[in-house]
């Protein structure tokens, strides 16, 4: 019988041994959550935390960006935490923009004492008006002949070299400037944003615009071609006071919002901080030949042929030998010229000088709200459904 307690006695005691490891355990890891010994470091160094670490740019770490540019504009306070920043302008406001040196000691030692050229635009901020920029920026000039979209206040810039403005270019201005100088260019934009809306009922919002920075160093050849660095920021523009009174909207807007609201949302900044982006595309046009000098004075401007001039008539359509095009039928495969054969069958040659260089897959990829903002909403309902081959001669 003596034996037969044993057993028992000996499982009491394996029982309370696991009891008190499994004790201690717990406790182990109460005193590794505890205040005291909680490290959010020690949670990111976990593998799966340094993965997800690994996929970002190392690019973007502690990067410091050659130049910096400041435009002199308070942003928004109606805009989203993590959202890019909005700034509003009045119609030919001056607006300075500071032209900052950011680089380090010993970086970029081939600039030092010498020139480098920035090319400033404004350019739309929605893809769907970049696609079909060329055509709305010449149904601008055509509506406002001998106006700029950008200019350069020149009086009251500082420390900028040869500006430039391309008559063909509404949208662009250049100059040369001395990293190791003070620099601050004052712009002004003459286009405001509901020039490019609908015109249905009136109160549209406008679009927003980018103002771009592209800047250049001289190659072997003394040609400003080599790019150093580009960024811009998101803007509005109203007419002459409008920007004012948009701003003070926002902002009472935002004073009427409850504390855990305005979490959401990101401050107003007296500044505008422009951020890095690619260079613009079409960057090469202006070494191509030399731009003629800069003429702040809205003078008419002469374009060449096929430029899209008011005074420029387009030439009568050749014979038409396609036989998709005379079936009414526009193909992807589509030429330019055939395409402006077709557009002239159809009865839209008032319109052919804005799809000068579009084929027909261009044409084709046009949605229905961007034939209407180009048209307008009679011509371009019609365009867009002979553009989708139904019956557009009836």
């Amino acid at each position: 019988m003596a034996w037969a307690l044993k057993l028992p006695l000996a499982d009491e005691v394996i029982e309370s041994g696991l009891v008190q490891d499994f004790d201690a355990s717990l406790s182990g890891i109460g005193q590794e959550l505890g205040a005291g010994a909680y490290s959010m470091s020690d949670v990111l160094a976990l593998p799966i935390f340094k993965q997800e670490e690994s996929s970002l740019p190392p690019d973007n770490e502690n990067k410091i960006l050659p130049f910096q540019y400041v435009l002199c504009a308070a942003t928004s306070p109606a805009v989203k935490l993590h959202d890019e920043t909005l700034t509003y302008l009045n119609q030919g406001q001056s607006y300075e923009i500071r032209m900052l040196d950011n680089r380090k000691l010993g970086e970029l030692p081939e600039i030092n004492g010498k020139l480098v050229k920035s090319i400033f635009r404004v350019v739309f901020h929605d893809r769907r008006l970049q696609y079909t920029e060329h055509q709305q920026l010449e149904g601008w000039r055509w509506n406002r002949p001998g106006d700029r979209i950008l200019d350069i206040d020149i009086p009251m810039s500082v420390g900028i070299i040869d500006p430039r403005a391309n008559p063909t270019q509404l949208n662009t201005v250049e100059f040369l400037w001395d990293p190791a100088k003070r620099t601050s260019v004052f712009i002004q934009v003459h286009c405001i944003s509901t020039e490019f809306t609908m015109r249905k009922h009136g109160g549209e919002k406008g679009v927003p615009f980018r103002v771009q920075i592209d800047t250049f160093k001289e190659n072997e050849n003394g040609e400003y071609t080599e790019h150093l660095h580009s960024a811009s920021c998101q803007i509005k523009v109203f007419k002459p006071k409008g920007a004012d009174r948009k701003q003070k909207t926002d902002r009472e807007k935002m004073e009427k919002r409850t504390p855990h609201e305005k979490e959401k949302y990101q401050p107003s900044y007296e500044t505008t901080i422009l951020t890095e982006c690619s260079p613009w595309p079409e960057i090469t046009y202006v070494n191509n030949s030399p731009s003629p000098g800069f003429n702040s004075s809205h003078s008419s401007f002469s374009l060449g042929e096929g430029n899209g001039s008011p005074n420029h008539q387009p030439e009568p359509p050749p014979p038409v030998t396609d036989v998709s095009l005379k079936l009414n039928n526009l193909l992807p495969t589509t030429t330019p010229q055939e395409a402006q054969q077709w557009l002239h069958r159809n009865r839209f040659s008032t319109f052919t000088r804005l799809f000068t260089n579009f084929s027909g897959a261009d044409l084709l990829k046009l949605t229905r709200d961007d034939v209407i903002q180009i048209c307008g909403p009679a011509d371009g309902i019609r365009l867009f459904n002979a553009l989708k081959g139904r019956n557009p001669c009836s």
